[in-house]
């Protein structure tokens, strides 16, 4: 419960999430396809325009501060999810995954997404309800994540991807083909998994990494477990298209884990200071709140999540140009 809000509102913003979300399945399954960059197009901007139509019924319902959160943190965990796809393309490409069956593959991965951070939103809740200091351990981890980010080895998550499929293969009797999207087959009178089985395995692998950084994330923003959640479905809603829209434009944001990178530690900052403020640590300052340490607004989140995603695009747009022109130039001559 937001305390801000009409029930009637949270229970029908769930309802008509769970409802889009189901068409969305539908629609996958019922009419398997791969998208054209307009139809990807068109259906990323209505996701987009329907997060940005709740925040106007955050701001009517509840006022600005609520809604400046929502937004906030649908950036936060829209921005990390663009980061998600970066792996489901490693994933895709590594298990060659025929095109037509790329769809349901994201739509499996969003909602095993969907239900890991659900998971992790009522632990977070819990923890923080009860225990104050839990601010210090997130902040600490979102540094800590920042840094791996912005320095750690890029391969890490489709290294552990490769240990853990590795790991499944040797229990598991998994065929050499894909037999369309089902999970089972018959190869030379022997019941065999598909590839598919291992495909599943290692996009919730990922999932699961994902949730447990991006709570910590949004609960450096937010407190609110409705705002959380639904800043977090909205995120999800519309990446499968946009996994098609961006196509070959995601290995040309060279940049954009520098732009998380720094929004991660900006909110892990915010998460230490907050931390400080609520402080109930005995050997902190007597177990007192440290006052003067500045609160971070939900406004100057905004404009630092919004600056930093823009910057890194620019920036990894602008290399790009740059690189093409030169291979360009080296073709040429």
């Amino acid at each position: 419960m937001h305390p801000e809000l009409p029930l009637a509102f949270e229970i029908g913003s769930y309802v008509v999430l769970v409802l889009i979300l189901l068409f969305d399945l539908l629609l996958v399954v019922r009419r398997p396809h791969i998208p054209s960059m307009k139809e990807s197009a068109l259906w990323v901007a209505f996701y987009v325009t329907l997060a940005l139509v709740f925040a106007g019924l955050m701001l009517l319902f509840a006022g600005g501060d609520f809604a400046g959160e929502f937004l906030a943190g649908w950036l936060t965990e829209y921005s990390l999810s663009v980061d998600n796809l970066f792996v489901f393309v490693i994933i895709m490409t590594k298990f060659a995954v025929p095109k037509k069956l790329q769809q349901e593959v994201l739509m499996v991965g969003i909602i095993i997404a969907l239900i890991f951070r659900g998971i992790f939103i009522i632990a977070g809740a819990t923890l923080i309800e009860h225990f104050s200091a839990v601010f210090y351990i997130f902040g600490a981890f979102l540094l800590y994540t920042a840094w791996k980010q912005a320095f750690g080895d890029s391969d890490d998550e489709s290294e552990g991807d490769s240990w853990f499929t590795r790991f499944m293969r040797r229990k598991m009797k998994v065929a050499p083909d894909f037999d369309g999207s089902k999970l089972r087959t018959v190869v030379d009178g022997r019941r065999m998994w598909t590839p598919m089985v291992m495909v599943f395995l290692a996009i919730g692998a990922t999932d699961v990494m994902f949730a447990i950084d991006s709570i910590p994330a949004i609960f450096g923003i937010t407190q609110s477990p409705f705002i959380v959640f639904t800043a977090n479905i909205f995120a999800l809603m519309g990446l499968r298209q946009l996994y098609f829209m961006l196509g070959g434009l995601l290995e040309k944001l060279e940049y954009l884990h520098y732009g998380i990178a720094f929004i991660l530690a900006f909110i892990g900052v915010k998460l230490v200071f907050h931390a400080l403020h609520v402080n109930e640590l005995p050997f902190i300052n007597g177990g007192e709140p440290v006052l003067w340490i500045p609160e971070i607004s939900t406004w100057v989140s905004l404009g630092v999540i919004i600056a930093s995603m823009a910057v890194a695009t620019v920036a990894s747009l602008i290399a790009a140009r740059r690189k093409g022109g030169a291979e360009r130039e080296i073709s040429g001559e």
